[in-house]
């Protein structure tokens, strides 16, 4: 992806999602040879706002964006020696201009940080990048012998999905296990499958076309073993662990955990608790999911020196924002939107685990600030508030 250039004067970084302004943010850019110059020029000029900003080398490309509660607090943070991390004294030096806007209000700004690392990717910020973090979807899929397998990107035949999760062992290991646990396939799609109620005018002896069918963890449906009906109901209840709807797996395993352990077949009881370990994992990464998923409310904030905006979170995610309603005309506007956002399936929305950061940006907000889910109204009552006016 090309890299921004700020040759000059730029009006701004671009265009804002949750901006309820029809104009971009005004870019302040101050330039210095030395360090000492750019310190100079933030304290003349930066003001004292919840913002973001952004770092530019010598050439005039976009190094890293950061946000801040506290422009110029933030920014004058970088150039104190003693106190500073490491990290900020390595983008300094390669700084030559740094660039801000500011924000209606902190929450803002974090979302502005987290759109502009996606747009332009600077090349020394890690959090937010959308190739740097690694999430993956359980996906079931891949008929006629559908089974469990991992994907970045959810193919579109796929007939459930989940997550997303972090990629990475855990993720393959729980998965593997959850597919010897109700003996689903795992090979390749160019494996034929013949289920055993498959008519067949010449019936052919078949072979296994791996030992899992030997081992007692799949059903064999390369090789007529079962019926498509009792390979489709295994599917269901694979189906059903992963939506948190039966979670008899993990009551089984550790039923069957404790009785080796009293048996002192300790061998064995291991073996059985890093199988629990490993699904225990994804159900619990999977039921935070869930969690956040259900999280929708209305959010309204004062903007400093401006009207409050409603934040509008379906999904757990913030998708849209609109000024507080200040005359009918107004309240149309935001009734309307309110009505179209929240009448979405709040699980679609997470169709990309790109999405997955703006979701784990409100779940630490509030985690951050507990005190602010009081100020949180449901679509109902934000509905209710608009109506009033038209009474009026």
């Amino acid at each position: 992806m090309d890299r921004p250039l700020f040759q000059g004067t730029l009006p701004h970084f671009g265009s804002c999602d949750l901006d309820v302004g029809r104009e971009p943010p005004k870019l302040h850019i101050v330039t210095g040879r030395r360090s000492s110059q750019l310190r100079s020029e933030i304290r003349r000029l930066c003001p004292r706002k919840p913002g973001v900003y952004g770092m530019l080398d010598r050439h005039g490309e976009l190094i890293y964006v950061g946000k801040a509660k506290n422009l110029r607090a933030r920014l004058l943070s970088y150039f104190r020696r003693r106190s500073r991390d490491p990290k900020a004294g390595r983008i300094l030096r390669h700084t030559g201009s740094i660039a801000w806007e500011t924000s209606a209000n902190e929450f803002a700004a974090l979302h502005r940080e987290l759109e502009l690392i996606r747009r332009w990717r600077p090349r020394l910020n890690v959090q937010g990048q959308p190739l740097r973090r690694r999430f993956t979807f359980v996906c079931l899929g891949r008929p006629p012998a559908p089974y469990l397998f991992l994907a970045r990107r959810p193919p579109p035949s796929t007939l459930a999905c989940f997550g997303p999760i972090p990629l990475g062992r855990r993720a393959r290991e729980a998965v593997r296990q959850l597919n010897d646990w109700f003996g689903l396939r795992d090979c390749p799609q160019v494996q034929e499958m013949v289920f055993a109620d498959q008519a067949e005018l010449f019936p052919v002896l078949r072979t296994a076309g791996c030992l899992r069918y030997e081992i007692g963890t799949c059903l064999g449906p390369c090789l007529a073993a079962c019926s498509q009906n009792d390979y489709s109901r295994k599917s269901r209840l694979a189906r059903d662990f992963l939506a948190g709807i039966d979670l008899s797996p993990l009551v089984i395993l550790e039923r069957d955990m404790a009785s080796a352990s009293a048996r002192q077949e300790f061998e064995r009881a291991a073996h059985l608790r890093d199988k629990l370990a490993s699904l225990r994992w994804l159900h619990d990464k999977l039921d935070q999911q869930r969690l956040r998923l259900r999280e929708s409310f209305i959010y309204p904030i004062s903007a400093m020196g401006r009207e409050t905006i409603w934040y509008l979170v379906h999904g757990g995610r913030t998708v849209a924002a609109i000024p507080e309603p200040q005359d009918a005309e107004g309240a149309g506007a935001a009734a309307e939107l309110i009505d179209a956002v929240y009448r979405k399936d709040p699980a679609r929305l997470l169709d990309s685990y790109e999405h997955y950061d703006g979701l784990l940006l409100v779940a630490s907000w509030f985690r951050r600030y507990p005190q602010q889910r009081k100020r949180t109204m449901q679509p109902g009552e934000a509905l209710v508030r608009c109506r009033r006016w038209f009474n009026k």
